[in-house]
């Protein structure tokens, strides 16, 4: 890493919080494809690989004030703006207590009044258009917030996503839009969907600020994103940011990534992989020691051991509530 953390304005227990944080969704995250083997949760959707572009993402916003439209596989985001690893085991679960949608939505879509995540859906990139509305009504009411919108380079193609992005550039609202180039729509290369293979190329078509960060390195994501949450809070306009990193596992658990990537691939990624990087920074900044990391690593392990235990045991939703919240004719 080239950047160093004092220069950006961080402290040191902020960077061990965010290795904290990075290393807790993948132990999430890698709980979940065993339970999924195993045959106790349905599907996955994976973070391992995007851990860096998440939380560097979710700590230069300001939690209380900004808001996030994310996507299904942010699972960092998620904990850095304060849904729990029990909460995030519950929807897995699709158990009582579940605080996106009471059980009854996939695992992945997050949603909570209180800390300012708004709900998406499975199809996707609609939370591109969703993130325009509320940075539009954000900005009529003369509010301070700031707006940030996830999305895959694969969905980056979908109509959702011109049409939010030309109205956000448009009306010039507060709103970060950042994609996650990990190269692959599902089974499909960035080259067989993108022509030129650039987003952020995109930007100035719809008067939007372009950035392109390494999404494997937490403080350049940190950076660029503070950057363009500044702008946006100072009324400077809206920011695509394309963070080009990878997926290190399937696409989700019904995928069978060998048929379209080779091994070699995936371990050349796996080699660069945010987390040893973010470890390896760690302790050559002398902010944890080999030892404090095993411990931190064991710590977190134990919390997702007892969550686990916690979600499994808990009750599913009463079936007389099946239809609460669905709007009839």
């Amino acid at each position: 890493m080239k950047q160093n953390h004092h220069n950006l304005g961080l402290s040191n227990e902020q960077v061990v919080s965010m290795y904290r944080y990075m290393v807790l969704a993948r132990e999430l995250d890698k709980r979940v494809w065993l339970l999924n083997r195993a045959g106790k949760v349905p599907f996955v959707i994976s973070c391992q690989g995007h851990e860096a572009t998440q939380v560097g993402a979710a700590f230069a916003l300001q939690p209380g004030t900004d808001l996030l439209c994310p996507y299904y596989r942010d699972f960092g985001m998620a904990l850095v703006f304060g849904v729990t690893p029990l909460e995030i085991m519950l929807s897995n679960f699709a158990k009582v207590g579940e605080p996106s949608s009471g059980g009854r939505q996939m695992p992945g879509h997050f949603g909570s009044k209180k800390l300012g995540i708004f709900t998406g859906s499975s199809p996707v990139t609609t939370q591109v258009p969703h993130a325009a509305g509320v940075a539009l009504a954000s900005k009529l009411r003369g509010e301070s917030s700031v707006v940030l919108t996830r999305f895959g380079e694969g969905s980056s193609n979908q109509g959702d996503f011109h049409e939010g992005a030309n109205f956000i550039g448009v009306h010039r609202l507060p709103v970060v839009l950042l994609c996650e180039n990990n190269k692959y729509a599902i089974s499909t290369p960035i080259s067989k969907q993108v022509g030129g293979e650039s987003i952020v190329a995109r930007a100035q078509g719809y008067g939007l600020h372009g950035e392109v960060v390494d999404g494997n390195n937490i403080l350049a994501v940190y950076e660029t994103i503070k950057h363009a949450v500044d702008r946006a809070r100072a009324g400077e306009g809206p920011t695509l940011v394309e963070a080009q990193t990878y997926r290190l596992v399937p696409h989700s658990s019904d995928d069978d990534d060998s048929l379209y990537r080779s091994r070699d691939e995936v371990e050349a990624a796996k080699a660069k992989d945010p987390i040893t990087q973010i470890a390896h920074y760690v302790r050559e900044e002398g902010l944890l020691t080999e030892d404090h990391q095993e411990r931190l690593l064991k710590d977190i392990q134990q919390t997702v051991e007892q969550v686990t235990e916690q979600a499994e045991k808990a009750g599913y939703p009463d079936v007389d509530t099946a239809l609460d919240h669905v709007y009839g004719s």
